[in-house]
């Protein structure tokens, strides 16, 4: 990975909001991410992370510091929009499509400042809903299809311009909550495909901590500061490293698992093992 092109390169980046009682949002971030990298982005509320995501994306000015994405810095770029669109594919955690639009068409709206043809555009937006698993909706307004669906045209509709940086806040904070948990397996492991396959290089805010599994790489803000960054290669050894720093796991480790857990004892010198190793 150390020998991809640089995406994404901020140095002492920092914003912050209000006069007098100021708040600092960013607290002199210095990061690097790569092409083709998968970078979960977590922390509490206020920790920072949706402001970053907005810097990455020109969707606002830093107070100080660089920020640069696919070679430009942001702070000397002078038509912003023209490089959002060329540049920067956003998913929200409210897909925005357009209720009188059907997919195909909410799909080609990116294209349209674009000097391609009409026939084109519709080939393109056809392609990449066959990518993202709806090419049997091309046709669908956004009030027909279910909200993991809506999300999967979001994340076409990102890809229309083949951009060099995709940007996810909270991608899966609004999908129906009765399936929930499957449709946020499902629509991570599309992200996951996608930057496997694709070679998309992806940056996913998020709070749920299954979401930030699927990807390689976890950031963790905390009041405007870097208080983590860590390479997930193993996702089984993850998941043990979080269950040690559990209330049950401490009891495990330390012998003192209540009594009326007496279907666990049978097990518990390999869970011990297992959670002394991780």
């Amino acid at each position: 990975m150390a020998d991809k092109p640089i995406v994404v390169e901020t140095q002492n980046l920092t914003k912050v909001y209000g006069d007098g009682g100021a708040v600092r949002a960013l607290d002199g971030i210095n990061l690097t991410i790569r092409e083709g990298e998968f970078v979960a982005v977590m922390g509490p509320s206020g920790s920072g992370k949706s402001t970053l995501l907005n810097l990455l994306g020109a969707l606002d000015r830093p107070t100080s510091g660089v920020c640069r994405v696919a070679g430009q810095d942001l702070t000397r770029v002078v038509d912003l929009d023209r490089f959002r669109s060329k540049t920067v594919g956003f998913v929200f955690q409210l897909h925005n499509l357009i209720p009188t639009l059907v997919a195909l068409e909410n799909v080609e709206i990116p294209m349209y400042e674009q000097p391609v043809s009409a026939a084109a555009r519709h080939e393109r937006a056809r392609r990449l809903l066959e990518l993202v698993g709806l090419g049997g909706r091309l046709r669908f307004l956004p009030s027909q299809l279910s909200g993991g669906e809506r999300q999967r045209v979001a994340i076409a509709r990102a890809l229309a311009n083949d951009p060099q940086l995709v940007l996810a806040d909270e991608p899966t904070g609004n999908l129906d909550w009765e399936l929930s948990q499957e449709s946020t397996e499902e629509l991570m492991g599309l992200m996951r495909q996608l930057n496997r396959d694709q070679g998309t290089t992806l940056v996913v805010v998020t709070h749920n901590p299954a979401v930030a599994r699927s990807a390689e790489r976890i950031i963790t803000l905390r009041d405007g500061h870097i208080l983590r960054d860590k390479r997930i290669d193993n996702v089984y050894l993850e998941d043990l490293k979080e269950f040690k720093e559990s209330a049950l796991g401490r009891a495990i480790l330390q012998g003192t698992l209540p009594a009326e857990l007496p279907a666990l004892t049978t097990i518990l010198p390999k869970l011990r093992e297992l959670l002394k190793a991780a």
